[in-house]
């Protein structure tokens, strides 16, 4: 599992992101940090499987975001990512559309913080006028998932991600009173100390918040995918 050398490691790459200081602790990071976090996030999913019948065949490579960013297109040429995430999605991680908007959960480690969360962060076109008409049919179902005891002590509510400024024709009107229409993204995350990583039950800890995710994923993919 995770250890103190693991977030040293996060941390010493952050400091020395460059190809040569890679090669030459490429065995620190895969006995400090490539291999326990798999080993975390196969103890994830089997618990996750508790809940998530449909997570079965799951295994870490599945989730498991690479270390290695895509510079091809982007101006910051630093070769590494100075995190590890996974996420926990029966679709995988494929970079399709169906694959991006199919409602999950993340977990995100760096040297300075935690990230634990989930619900729909990237819905396409289609699956984001789909949420939209279900909460304007019934605001009141939407906003108990929200206001469910488990779910707000552990992530508050959802997160404030990107908005319409300018709504769609069909939505103008109920967005007035319902300000959660403009969301273009419906999705909750908690952050805290990453030395949390460390404790021996984290993968039940994990399994614990994204449980209490579990309702709003339930009604999004209900919405999005008839599931």
């Amino acid at each position: 599992m995770l250890t103190s050398d693991s977030l040293q490691f996060l941390y010493d790459l952050s400091q020395n992101n460059n190809r040569d200081w890679f090669e030459k602790n490429k065995k620190r990071y895969e006995s400090m940090l490539k291999k326990p976090f798999e080993a975390t996030v196969a103890a994830i999913i089997e618990r996750v499987q508790a809940f998530e019948p449909a997570y079965g065949p799951l295994v870490p490579k599945d989730c498991i975001f690479r270390i290695y960013r895509d510079i091809r297109f982007s101006k910051d040429k630093l070769p590494y990512k100075t995190n590890v995430a996974a996420s926990f999605n029966p679709k995988g991680i494929k970079s399709n559309a169906d694959a991006m908007s199919y409602p999950g959960y993340y977990l995100h480690l760096e040297f300075g913080s935690l990230w634990i969360g989930g619900g729909g962060y990237f819905l396409d076109k289609e699956p984001l006028h789909k949420v939209r008409t279900a909460i304007a049919q019934d605001p009141e179902a939407f906003h108990t998932l929200l206001a469910a005891p488990d779910f707000v002590e552990k992530f508050g509510g959802l997160a404030v991600g990107e908005t319409n400024k300018v709504m769609p024709a069909e939505f103008k009107e109920a967005a007035q009173s319902e300000p959660l229409l403009r969301n273009k993204q419906f999705y909750f995350m908690s952050e805290m100390e990453p030395e949390i990583a460390l404790r021996a039950d984290f993968p039940d800890f994990i399994a614990g918040y994204f449980r209490a995710g579990k309702p709003l994923n339930d009604w999004l993919r209900r919405v999005v995918f008839n599931t």
